[in-house]
């Protein structure tokens, strides 16, 4: 890793809570993580879902002294890795590899300013436009009515859609005939959350016979739906499972695409790792988001722009999750807009809320 001996100075750490509504209904709450040292400063964005646990990080910020010091970013790397970064135990185990993942962003981004370098130039791969999706629900009863509406403003978009049992064949005939859906996500490798949808032979055949261009992330495999999707292997991709390369190394068939989720890996030496396992076996990506609303996204446009930058990637601007989505939104692919050093792309809305007065924007040093 390319990265690894970059020297790092730490003098200070700080947190910034963000909340925002969401098209999704719900709130977000996420924490910029701010390390400085030595006149920079690098950011990372904690997307860690339940709110309790983003209150307690806040809380108890106070006792990150640890730290502060001098090292490379790989012994930092190391240090996060044995560090138990949530003053009261998680909701659930996955956000500790979020949270590192915030930690970690902001160490990188920190280590490149203060080498004077950029990620590009750091793993020697040039930025290119991002290829990007927009992820949206069509509700219950479900409707095309979300859909038309972007498409209204944003004509050409194309989507990750989420199928519940609704959907009937009316309403994927008019899906196909619309011809703009790139990913089918079927929500079938989630235990006990909320988002977890059980496997209905009925409706995996509607949509992955009835949308025959789409890749089908995250099917569940059981008695039922076995040999139908073993006939279209070739169009599954896998999210959920995949937090290192020997999640990938251990799925049933070598795939032809996969839905990398920095985050869910923790680290950057396991996000690179699994960038390399994918390069050497042919395996195609592309990103994916969970609500980052801070530099957290900017950082997977600048992920995406290095290393899958034609893909169906799930990280569309920001403005694409506000529960009042601007008429203006940017279209795909996004432009080049990495900064001249460090591990950051454009700039981002700072508030706290979006009822505190409009300011310049963050992210610029």
């Amino acid at each position: 890793m390319r990265v690894a001996s970059l020297p790092l100075v730490i003098e200070r750490c700080e947190l910034w809570p963000l909340v925002r509504d969401t098209t999704s209904g719900f709130t977000k709450v996420s924490t910029v993580v701010r390390l400085s040292g030595g006149g920079h400063t690098g950011e990372g964005e904690d997307i860690t879902w339940d709110q309790i646990d983003q209150i307690e990080l806040l809380r108890g910020g106070s006792q990150l002294g640890w730290l502060q010091g001098t090292r490379t970013f790989e012994e930092l790397s190391t240090l996060l890795g044995l560090a138990n970064l949530f003053p009261v135990e998680p909701i659930r185990d996955s956000s500790r590899l979020y949270r590192r993942w915030a930690f970690e962003s902001a160490a990188l981004d920190l280590a490149l300013r203060q080498s004077g370098l950029s990620l590009g130039e750091a793993v020697g791969r040039e930025p290119r436009p991002v290829t990007f999706v927009a992820s949206i629900r069509l509700g219950e009863p479900p409707s095309l009515l979300p859909l038309r509406a972007l498409l209204s403003v944003a004509p050409g978009m194309r989507f990750k859609l989420d199928p519940t049992p609704g959907w009937d064949a009316g309403l994927v005939g008019e899906l196909a005939r619309l011809d703009c859906v790139d990913v089918i996500d079927l929500k079938g490798s989630y235990r006990h959350a909320n988002v977890a949808m059980l496997p209905e032979i009925g409706l995996y055949r509607r949509v992955v016979e009835g949308l025959p261009d789409a890749w089908i992330e995250d099917p569940a495999i059981d008695d039922d739906t076995a040999a139908l999707l073993d006939e279209h292997r070739d169009r599954i991709s896998w999210d959920e499972p995949i937090n290192s390369v020997q999640d990938i190394e251990a799925l049933a068939w070598r795939p032809r695409m996969l839905n990398i989720k920095p985050a869910r890996f923790g680290s950057v030496r396991a996000l690179f790792d699994a960038y390399d396992h994918c390069a050497v076996y042919g395996i195609g990506a592309y990103g994916g988001g969970m609500f980052e609303q801070g530099p957290g996204r900017g950082q997977l446009h600048y992920l995406a722009s290095l290393f899958h930058p034609d893909g169906p990637n799930d990280v569309a601007p920001t403005s694409f999750n506000l529960q009042s989505p601007s008429a203006d939104l940017p279209r795909s692919p996004l432009g080049v807009e990495p900064h001249a050093t460090g591990f950051r792309w454009g700039t981002y809305d700072g508030r706290r809320s979006i009822r505190e007065p409009l300011v310049s924007p963050h992210g610029v040093e």
